[in-house]
């Protein structure tokens, strides 16, 4: 039964229209156990590329900043506990994932955070309001990723930078081959152990593969008008983190 919605899987992840209806749905349904899932996923890694993109921003502390497709709130959460007179928003289209970083808020006790929920490509937000953008596994995510770059660029004060975190295209071949089979297979298996559909985690493989990785989307943030762009990779380029800034 399965195997009839790989065509399914990849025509929406394909599709301009289709997908963000996709995804939206998607994280929907893994939200209660999407933080359970990247550290299982990562082998525990994920914290640490997030600190990573955090530290890399080295930050003053009293800036204004916006992680975008905040899930349950981990960017935000280590951005605002590094801003001791700023102040941290999380955007994010998922209810489910919202209630659940808010839920962590009340527990945590951190005061200097906000979350909205809206579409990246549609932000509530006038322009050159944010210091810096953080995106944790937002831009694959997307179905137009040179719009997503332009909204962001567009809410960045001059000289703000942007740094996004996702999943890459390790520059060996052999290497690719088998990442990817391990995201499909491990993908697979834990979609069926914990949502019994195997598709729910085998979209990250298949969003991949149409995704540019790190040297694709340092070209976008280039030709958005972004300046000083690059990345960082991790794992021998299993993750990365592109860069960039809105010119002063």
């Amino acid at each position: 039964m399965q195997e009839s919605k790989k065509p399914d899987l990849k025509e929406h992840v394909s599709s301009k229209e289709k997908k963000q209806p996709y995804v939206n749905r998607l994280f929907e349904t893994i939200a209660s156990r999407y933080d359970f899932f990247t550290v299982f996923m990562s082998y525990g890694m994920d914290r640490g590329w997030k600190r990573k993109l955090v530290e890399m921003l080295s930050l003053r502390g009293d800036e204004t900043a916006l992680d975008i497709a905040c899930g349950t709130g981990d960017i935000a959460f280590m951005l605002a506990r590094h801003l001791t007179s700023g102040h941290a928003v999380g955007l994010d289209i998922t209810q489910a994932m919202l209630e659940i970083a808010s839920r962590k808020q009340r527990e945590s006790g951190i005061s200097n955070a906000s979350f909205h929920r809206a579409d990246i490509l549609s932000m509530p937000f006038r322009d050159e309001t944010f210091d810096c953008v953080t995106a944790g596994y937002a831009l694959r995510n997307v179905p137009d990723i040179p719009a997503a770059l332009e909204e962001i660029k567009r809410v960045l004060r001059p000289g703000g930078r942007v740094l996004s975190l996702d999943f890459a295209h390790p520059p060996n071949r052999a290497y690719r081959w088998l990442y990817l089979r391990y995201l499909t297979v491990v993908g697979a298996s834990a979609g069926k152990i914990l949502h019994r559909d195997a598709d729910t985690y085998r979209y990250i493989p298949e969003s991949l593969k149409l995704y540019p990785g790190q040297q694709g989307v340092s070209h976008l943030m280039a030709e958005a008008g972004l300046v000083d762009t690059g990345y960082r990779e991790f794992g021998g380029g299993i993750m990365a983190i592109n860069y960039g800034a809105k010119p002063k």
